[in-house]
């Protein structure tokens, strides 16, 4: 077995495997009596077919599985042990003969591959890239404590009917004079919220009145949808939508929803027991947990723009460009030409910041630990439980969460990229200058809208 590299040029190259009748007789002299052993054929007991009709029966396509596996382990272990930095796949090369398993005894294959440009960074501290703070408005600070008092909030019995309230009580269907329809739909427990009904006139019959009291409405100019008429007449929709009656409504049950107070309960539900102790505290409490939140948000950004400085400096940088769109067409059949051309670039860019982070992390020896891809799941988690509202989750409670996610093994492959990602970020913060800036929320979000 001889394996030889010819570099094309800088970027491509041909990888020669020469195949001698030695280096596969033995392996396919094996896998013919393997085969034999588990041979089932009419006449001869299992493990009796002889080896002379199982060769010839067989012997072809066994010689071709054996030559593939031996040439495929072969490319591999020279790129292995030559550290050869390839990108892709190999690939036949497309003027190599077809081999002929039935005359042949010796063979030569040839496989192209695409040899990674060398890269040099040359970051310095001349390279600014900027890291914005997000400002944590009072606005913000007073929308998150809305959401707490209306999180943490209670329902409480009402005299009488407010917009938001919930109305239970007696629904029954009337006749167009007025009178009850005795064959008409009866509801005994109908509920309704004002807040759901779209037409004001109907709106308003409800508005201000008490417990026992009675009114007379139109479900179907009360409500849009026949799904909320069927759910409080109980009835299916097709009924509902044949349903144009007035109904007369009796009130028996007036319940609001009252957002908690600020006091202590309140603290102590959203933040943890005696976690803070005043209004004050409770304030700042939540500014620190959006600035965290914020900071997540910036570091982002910061990577963004580390990763498009990174991969400007490899402008020029020469691609095997014909072998990669080859390589795309042979790995995604599907892929038009014109699809190729539209995601090439793309793809580029990606090889130059997967270049660059082999790079950094080869000159930096940067290591990934357990505890990077546990501290990034755990970032992933608390980001998640914001979202939420829940800005105070116990250390415990994390813990659990991050051991479940790393469990699945998509999360886990994200989360691991994502910790690579950042090491990167903190080697490459080393090499330029960070310029803090403070920008509100909405201007930060404009700098994603380009």
């Amino acid at each position: 077995m001889n394996v030889s590299q010819t570099n094309i040029d800088q970027v491509n190259a041909v990888l020669s495997i020469q195949v001698k009748k030695a280096d596969y007789t033995e392996k396919v002299e094996k896998s013919l009596k393997d085969y034999r052993k588990k041979a089932n054929m009419p006449g001869f007991r299992p493990g009796t077919v002889p080896l002379g009709l199982i060769k010839k029966m067989y012997g072809k396509a066994i010689l071709a599985e054996e030559i593939n596996k031996l040439v495929s382990e072969s490319l591999y272990d020279h790129i292995q042990k030559n550290n050869i930095p390839v990108l892709g796949e190999p690939l036949p090369s497309e003027n190599a003969p077809v081999p002929n398993f039935d005359t042949q005894e010796d063979f030569d294959f040839s496989f192209d591959i695409a040899l990674a440009p060398e890269i040099n960074l040359n970051l310095t501290t001349k390279n600014k890239v900027t890291l914005y703070n997000i400002a944590v408005s009072d606005e913000m600070v007073a929308k998150q404590v809305d959401a707490y008092k209306g999180r943490f909030g209670k329902h409480a019995p009402a005299d009488k009917v407010e917009e938001k309230d919930v109305v239970k009580g007696e629904l029954v269907e009337l006749l167009p004079n007025g009178d009850i329809n005795e064959n008409g739909i009866k509801v005994e427990n109908a509920l309704l919220s004002p807040a759901y009904m779209k037409d004001k006139k109907e709106q308003a019959k409800v508005i201000g009145l008490a417990l026992e009291s009675q009114f007379r409405f139109n479900p179907a100019k009360a409500f849009e949808s026949e799904t909320e008429i069927a759910s409080l007449l109980q009835v299916s929709k097709e009924i509902a939508a044949d349903c144009k009656a007035d109904f007369l409504f009796t009130i028996k049950d007036i319940t609001r929803y009252v957002e908690a107070e600020m006091n202590q309960d309140l603290f102590d539900a959203a933040l943890g027991k005696d976690v803070v102790s005043s209004e004050a505290e409770f304030i700042d409490k939540i500014k620190e947990s959006l600035k965290a939140q914020f900071a997540v948000d910036s570091e982002f950004k910061l990577s963004i723009d580390m990763k498009e400085l990174v991969v400007k400096q490899l402008e020029g940088l020469a691609f095997p460009d014909v072998f990669l769109k080859r390589w795309l067409k042979v790995s995604n059949e599907n892929l038009t030409e014109d699809a190729i051309e539209q995601e090439y670039p793309k793809m580029i860019e990606d090889l130059k910041w997967q270049l660059a982070k082999d790079k950094v992390a080869k000159e930096n020896e940067l290591k990934l630990e357990k505890e990077d891809v546990e501290a990034v799941a755990k970032q992933a988690a608390k980001a998640q439980f914001a979202q939420y509202g829940m800005m105070n989750v116990p250390d415990d409670v994390l813990d659990g969460y991050v051991k479940d996610m790393l469990k699945n093994k998509d999360a886990a492959k994200n989360i691991t990229e994502r910790a690579v990602e950042q090491k990167t970020i903190d080697a490459l913060k080393t090499k330029v200058t960070i310029v803090s800036k403070e920008i509100s929320f909405e201007d930060f979000n404009k700098l994603f809208e380009n």
